[in-house]
């Protein structure tokens, strides 16, 4: 027998049932996780991560940012990219109505990109935006990080990279799938130009964005809860017909799996990055060996040079200091 299909005519009228419960950004002033009823100044004191259970709210680019960088400084790049609809691509609206709403709540795009210092420590960071379209990563989001491996590379700075994403965006078809290849090329050029990638992994971290650059750091972190993984268990449900763990993708299951160095609280992360940036840092380059020998040539003419004055003083004071002879009366 085939599975019941449920289409809802309201979703298509863009039209949404009263919730149930409390949405996850927060707005509802209770954890979805634990029901604990918190002010919006309290949850912002916290880094939007809950008093009573730890459970990790949705965490805006330019919120990270602040919450990462020392003194809440930040200079951000290449704010002017913007995407394009070269396939016209339209579903339930055109895509470029879908980025001016989400331009009109003040994001630009997906991913956030940004010098900054993390512990004194200059670094480049390249932050994922979930509230715009999903985190989707098309064509800008491309660009942006290779523009910031490249940077990265030719500066000598580490990058930190924050995902939040739902996968490649489906408006910009094969342009956005082409991305996973282009974002993986920039970072072997880190590699190469033996320059860090830090990945922290977000809730959620899926798709495209997973099976790419996200899943290759130096050293990756993931938020408690995130999940990461290429399908959502949902997904994989519906399509295998099996019932999957409740951990399934979550990050602690990942760090079992040997997917991810460590699951970080949001509030213990820009002190465990600055260390780990200490420890990554590259030594003082060496000195300059024809340098070093120009120095030590010319240390040695020196003391040649002062060798003979050297042997005259030291004969002459054990002349001065030589006891007197047997025969020849001390001086008074």
């Amino acid at each position: 027998m085939p599975p019941h299909i449920h289409i809802s005519v309201d979703r298509l009228r863009r039209r949404q049932a009263p919730p149930t419960s409390p949405p996850s950004g927060g707005e509802g002033r209770a954890c979805p996780e634990c029901g604990t009823h918190f002010r919006a100044e309290e949850l912002a004191r916290n880094s939007r991560v809950c008093t009573s259970c730890d459970y990790h709210f949705p965490f805006s680019a330019r919120a990270r940012l602040d919450h990462l960088a020392d003194d809440a400084t930040w200079n951000e790049l290449w704010p002017e990219l913007r995407p394009a609809d070269p396939l016209r691509f339209v579903d339930l609206e055109p895509y470029p109505d879908r980025v001016e709403r989400a331009e009109r709540a003040g994001l630009r795009e997906a991913i956030v990109v940004a010098s900054m210092r993390i512990g004194g420590i200059g670094c480049l960071g390249a932050v994922m935006d979930f509230g715009y379209l999903g985190g989707s990563m098309g064509a800008v989001v491309g660009e942006k990080l290779v523009r910031a491996a490249d940077r990265a590379a030719e500066r000598a700075l580490p990058l930190i990279v924050v995902t939040a994403s739902g996968g490649a965006r489906m408006q910009e078809g094969v342009l956005a799938l082409m991305q996973m290849a282009k974002t993986v090329v920039a970072v072997e050029e880190l590699r190469v130009a033996r320059v860090p990638l830090i990945v922290v992994l977000a809730h959620p971290t899926t798709g495209g964005v997973w099976a790419s650059f996200a899943s290759i750091g130096d050293v990756t972190y993931a938020e408690p809860g995130a999940l990461i993984a290429f399908s959502g268990p949902r997904v994989i449900e519906q399509t295998t017909r099996e019932k999957l763990p409740d951990n399934f993708g979550r990050a602690e299951a990942q760090l079992v799996n040997g997917q991810v160095d460590d699951v970080v609280d949001r509030r213990e992360l820009p002190e465990r990055l600055a260390r780990l940036l200490g420890i990554l840092r590259p030594p003082p380059p060496a000195p300059d060996a024809g340098a070093w020998a120009r120095e030590g040539r010319e240390r040695a003419t020196r003391a040649a040079h002062a060798l003979p004055a050297l042997s005259r003083r030291l004969v002459g004071r054990g002349r001065d200091d030589a006891p007197p002879a047997e025969d020849e009366p001390a001086d008074e």
